[in-house]
């Protein structure tokens, strides 16, 4: 993928899931393309089991009229990321799909990318959080994706 000029780069390490899936949805609705990496290291606040036991209960929604219906929930950290924006979005409307177009995340730091000039966001990261919180890549291996070892157990 060629980087384009209005490309913003965002290197997720250690920041928060919803704080930058909040400043990400408004970039891609201005028109920017966003880049995430390190999809696996952003975080959510809480207490783990309560945040596994949420995304466990979306994954097991099931439309009983039509299966094939349901939400997908992915257990993958880049789509999760993904889908997580997604619901940010005007999704059900033309410019929101339109937008959601403008979005690329990815585990790790793809070679294309490890130059690029990383944007600074000034959110705050897990080192300012005064509570609990999880890792996705942590999340994704309780829902059943093997990321990496460190992460299972």
């Amino acid at each position: 993928m060629a980087q384009a000029q209005n490309t913003v780069v965002i290197d997720g390490k250690n920041l928060i899931l919803g704080r930058l899936g909040a400043i990400v949805a408004k970039k891609i609705l201005a028109g920017e393309q966003v880049v995430v990496l390190n999809a696996e290291y952003l975080a959510i606040s809480g207490d783990k089991k309560y945040i596994e036991e949420r995304y466990q209960k979306r994954r097991w929604a099931v439309n009983k009229a039509n299966p094939e219906h349901s939400p997908h929930w992915p257990r993958r950290p880049d789509l999760l990321v993904k889908r997580v924006i997604r619901g940010m979005l005007p999704f059900d409307s033309s410019h929101g799909r339109k937008a959601f177009k403008n979005l690329r995340v990815y585990m790790g730091i793809p070679h294309e990318f490890e130059n690029a000039q990383k944007a600074d966001l000034g959110i705050k990261t897990t080192d300012a959080l005064n509570t609990r919180y999880t890792l996705i890549g942590e999340l994704c291996a309780r829902l059943g994706y093997a990321v990496h070892e460190r992460y299972r157990g």
